[in-house]
């Protein structure tokens, strides 16, 4: 037989092996074993991921905004986790950029400007017209943790849901449904906050704002020059608006679009 030589060879050898053998065998084939009682290590959130990046879009790209409670906010939040994998890479930069179904995600600066225009404090009230992918609810629950969110697109929104509950931003609360009447159940509200251009204020929403707060909205026509503004109701209920700069956003659907 060919290999008969080999053969005999190996059983003329002594037994048992040496001792280094036996070691090298050892370290070779042993596997890791878990600890009696407990289970695979949890996932991370990927919150303590791009750390860097962040603190340099907040060095680079805040422009004018101060709050310090807002800046502290835009480092905390993993940007890059409300981005589809595809545009990762650009989470951080100062643009918008895609999250399916034509809608986007705005660009820093401008989360950063419409979350500082509110003035909240913590406690208040906050409404969020246009979920999208969570990133400006999970900016505004660094501030109060009182904050709800509407989108219309069911898709969009559970997702959205879902990944800021994986997270750790359980306690905004989500609601699939048309923005433009609010969430009137849960008003007042102290702030309100649209990211979607609807060609007027929609009054609804004016009516759920608290005395005393204000709401932040994109106003215009997808083909037109839209204005970012700010409205302001007092303590008699007297409303007043502010143009702030002017904008581009996804324009609001629903009632809004008819």
């Amino acid at each position: 037989m060919r290999f008969a030589p080999y053969a005999d060879r190996a059983r003329r050898r002594r037994w048992p092996p040496p001792l280094g053998l036996i070691l090298l065998l050892a370290f070779l084939f042993a596997a890791p074993v878990a600890p009696a009682g407990k289970g695979p290590r949890p996932r991370r959130s990927g919150k303590n991921e791009r750390v860097a990046d962040r603190d340099a879009m907040v060095r680079t790209q805040m422009r004018d905004v101060r709050d310090a409670r807002v800046l502290a906010a835009m480092r905390k939040v993993p940007r890059h986790l409300f981005v589809p994998p595809a545009w990762r890479r650009y989470a951080y930069a100062d643009r918008p950029l895609p999250i399916g179904e034509g809608q986007t995600i705005s660009q820093p600066y401008i989360v950063a400007m419409m979350t500082e225009a509110l003035a909240l404090r913590p406690g208040d009230k906050v409404l969020e017209i246009g979920t999208g992918s969570g990133y400006q609810a999970a900016v505004l629950s660094e501030i109060t943790s009182a904050v709800f969110t509407i989108e219309i697109l069911r898709d969009l929104g559970e997702e959205a849901a879902k990944r800021l509950g994986e997270l750790g931003y359980s306690s905004v609360r989500t609601r699939i449904g048309d923005g433009y009447y609010g969430w009137e159940e849960e008003a007042p509200f102290r702030g309100i906050i649209v990211t979607c251009a609807a060609g007027h204020v929609p009054p609804p929403l004016v009516a759920q704002l608290a005395p005393g707060g204000r709401m932040v909205i994109p106003v215009g026509g997808v083909f037109e020059v839209q204005r970012l503004i700010l409205v302001t109701k007092d303590s008699t209920g007297a409303v007043t608006s502010q143009d702030l700069l002017p904008v581009r956003f996804v324009p609001m659907i629903g009632h809004a679009g008819r």
